[in-house]
């Protein structure tokens, strides 16, 4: 039996299989118990590992190579999912709070460590692993709609600062022990990680952008030319005698503006997120002595509870400065304190390069005590983080927007109707332009009509284009045969718009792909709006997350409209417009929703759903924007605000949308996924709706 387990250890194909099965499954489960999912992967490498069922041994190579990408790929990611643009727009402040956040953890830490009695080098390096942190809480920012608060934003920014720094301090601090240090030596090891980190970050920028540019659509070679410029980089971080984590977040934030977000970010995040990064925290699970662990929080506990509280405390201190001498709010203050808290990316990936780096006397740079008080910092930080987050984002104020029920459902339902404007004759200074594909039959008409509909309101034109893919003859019989039946189709597609009497132009585009054939028509022809469709009975799933629809959505100039349409267009008059909060991508939602309103004498009801712990003058404010918004409009359109407090907004929205012909959806990127994604709330949605609906995306969403 032991032979037989021996040989199931030393199996590397076993060993991943094995990995896989715990990446699937108990990531889903912990975050049922709201619990992270990482914590999941930690426990299934507890149990699997020696202390456990012994069916993973961390000291094989296959393990160690998995665990050791995963370690790179979450740094990499790290710098990778920053935010350039914003921290751009509050470089200063995010430098001010990054050298808070940073200095006042660096010197907690420093003091904890030497109360303890551990060397200065230990006690500094102890310092940097509480200054940086993880952007744990950024989706309850993003969905609260608080992200454009400068406060928030400003933390967001100083994430560069720490994480560089920290990582820093750790190249240092691991050259000291490793007993290479002198003053010459650390000059020289300054010197050479500047020249090091300029290659990185201006070198790699440059050769992206221009290979990028020269591969144009090429994904796939894209997605391999950032690979290897994180494994480029960390390979030179190893050759300076800096730890690869160092040059794999440099990697990540060199590539930033390169990837920009589309669709090469997404498979780079989606491949770490869901296959490399998971093993690193099962690796770390593996590497944890479990009977070491609980001595250290029975008899290492005042320096558990040290950790952890200079942590908090001075996460928090910073906030509190950073409050003051920026004139922040309290709860602004509070919840650049709770944003900054968890420790998770750069403090793991840094505490497990210090525990494993040893000097000539085989003597760790941080011993097993403090490498299991940084695990219990991880889970303190990550579990309370984003639930303060969570308490003091809520009661920010949401920034302005500036653009270059029943008893069973709800307690409370506040809805207004609001006055009827006057309608403008055009809300566009050129002729309004409406795209439509044409390629399905069975859907062919009612697209046309809604397009016809919607140009006729605006005086403008509807381009039906149909796409034939290219062969390498043109005299080819297969491509003679598409161009016929293209004709056929947009004959068709002209009868029809001779109906509603509106101006049609045809398009037959030869093209070898036929999402790059419609954007690029609309782009020829300044398209002010793509409408596409799916069948209700040709599979949704396959066509909301199919390669065109995504394609179109990602590369299109003009909003895109995906549409399922369960009646004629003339009969959908009373339109839902489900509203989470007001950025500009939701206000042209709502203005799309009015243009169909108006084009057809319709009425829209824009329903928003909060949660129980909105206040009464959240509520009133974000009401009081939409009145402001609503009386911009250009169109005379009926409209009705409808604010229910409810914790399930998919089963109000399908109960709500009962009573209405059309839903209105935004569609939108998740941060990491493969293809287009829509958030839970909409899935969910496009599963249950028994009305028409539209899922409406902006240029590159």
């Amino acid at each position: 039996m032991e032979n037989f387990l021996s040989l199931f250890r030393n199996n590397p194909l076993v060993s991943f299989t094995i990995i896989l099965l715990v990446i699937l499954t108990l990531p889903p489960i912990f975050e049922r118990l709201r619990l992270p999912g990482l914590v999941g992967l930690l426990f299934a490498g507890v149990v699997l590992g020696k202390d456990g069922l012994n069916l993973l041994d961390h000291d094989s190579e296959s393990i160690k190579l998995l665990a050791d990408i995963g370690k790179i790929y979450l740094m990499f990611v790290a710098g990778l999912e920053i935010d350039m643009v914003e921290f751009r727009k509050t470089k200063n402040r995010s430098i001010g709070f990054g050298i808070l956040t940073f200095s006042v953890p660096l010197i907690a830490g420093l003091m904890v460590g030497r109360y303890f009695d551990f060397s200065w080098n230990t006690s500094i390096l102890i310092g940097s692993l509480l200054a940086s942190h993880t952007l744990l809480g950024y989706p309850i920012v993003q969905r609260l709609g608080v992200v454009r608060n400068e406060a928030v934003m400003v933390t967001i920014g100083a994430t560069i600062f720490t994480d560089i720094s920290a990582l820093l301090v750790l190249a240092i601090c691991v050259s000291i022990h490793g007993g290479d240090f002198s003053a010459t030596s650390l000059v020289i090891q300054l010197i050479s990680l500047a020249i090091y980190s300029l290659i990185v970050l201006f070198g790699f920028d440059w050769l992206g952008k221009e290979y990028f540019r020269r591969t144009g659509d090429e994904e796939s070679n894209q997605f391999l030319f950032v690979l290897l410029a994180l494994f480029l980089a960390a390979v030179g971080a190893q050759a300076i005698n800096v730890d690869k984590i160092v040059g794999a977040f440099l990697a990540g934030l060199a590539v930033n503006d390169v990837v920009g977000e589309g669709p090469v970010k997404e498979k780079v995040e989606f491949v770490g997120g869901t296959l490399f990064i998971p093993f690193f925290f099962v690796g770390m699970g593996l590497l944890l002595d479990i009977p070491a662990f609980l001595n250290t929080i029975q008899f290492e506990f005042y320096l558990v509870i040290g950790i952890v509280g200079a942590l908090i405390a001075s996460k928090f201190i910073a906030a509190f400065m950073a409050k003051g001498i920026y004139r922040y709010t309290w709860q602004e203050g509070l919840t650049m304190g709770s944003l900054s808290l968890p420790q998770v990316a750069a403090t793991l990936a840094a505490a497990l390069v210090a525990y494993e780096a040893k000097n000539a006397l085989g003597d760790r740079l941080i011993n097993e005590a403090v490498f299991n008080s940084v695990i219990v910092l991880m889970l303190v930080t990550s579990i309370l983080g984003p639930v303060l987050t969570a308490q003091f984002a809520r009661k920010l104020s949401i920034p302005k927007v500036q653009k270059d029920g029943e008893a069973e459902i709800s307690d409370t339902i506040l809805e207004e109707w609001l006055p009827q404007l006057q309608s403008e004759t055009s809300s566009f200074s050129s002729p309004f332009t409406v795209v439509i594909p044409i390629y399905n039959p069975n859907t062919q008409r009612d697209l046309i009509a809604m397009g016809a509909l919607l140009a006729k309101r605006e005086s403008g034109i509807i381009i039906p284009v149909s796409i034939a893919i290219a062969h390498v003859h043109m005299d080819d019989e297969q491509l003679n045969s598409k161009l016929k039946n293209s004709q056929l189709l947009l004959n068709q597609a002209l009868s029809i718009s001779e109906e509603f009497e509106v101006k049609t132009q045809q398009i037959i585009r030869i093209d070898d792909d036929v999402a790059r054939g419609i954007s690029r028509a609309a782009k020829e022809k300044d398209a002010n709006l793509i409408i596409m469709g799916w069948g209700r009975n040709t599979g949704l799933r396959a066509r909301l997350f199919g390669n065109v629809i995504d394609s179109v959505f990602w590369s299109s100039h003009c909003p895109v409209a995906v549409m399922r349409l369960l009646d004629h267009p003339v009969n959908l008059n009373r339109i839902l417009v489900p509203i989470k909060n007001l950025t500009p991508a939701t206000i042209d939602t709502v203005r799309f929703a009015q243009l169909c309103a108006d084009a057809n004498q319709g009425s829209i009801t824009l329903l928003n759903i909060c949660d129980r712990k909105t206040s009464p003058q959240q509520i009133t404010d974000f009401k009081q924007e939409l009145f402001q918004i609503i009386a911009q409009s250009p169109f005379a359109v009926k409209t009705k605000i409808k604010i229910i407090t409810h914790e399930d907004a998919p089963k109000v929205i399908i109960r709500t949308s009962q009573n209405f012909d059309l839903v209105v959806l935004r569609s939108f990127r998740r941060r990491t996924a493969g293809g287009l994604a829509v958030s839970d709330v909409t899935t969910e949605l496009l599963k249950k709706l028994t009305c028409s609906l539209v899922l409406f995306g902006e240029p590159h969403s």
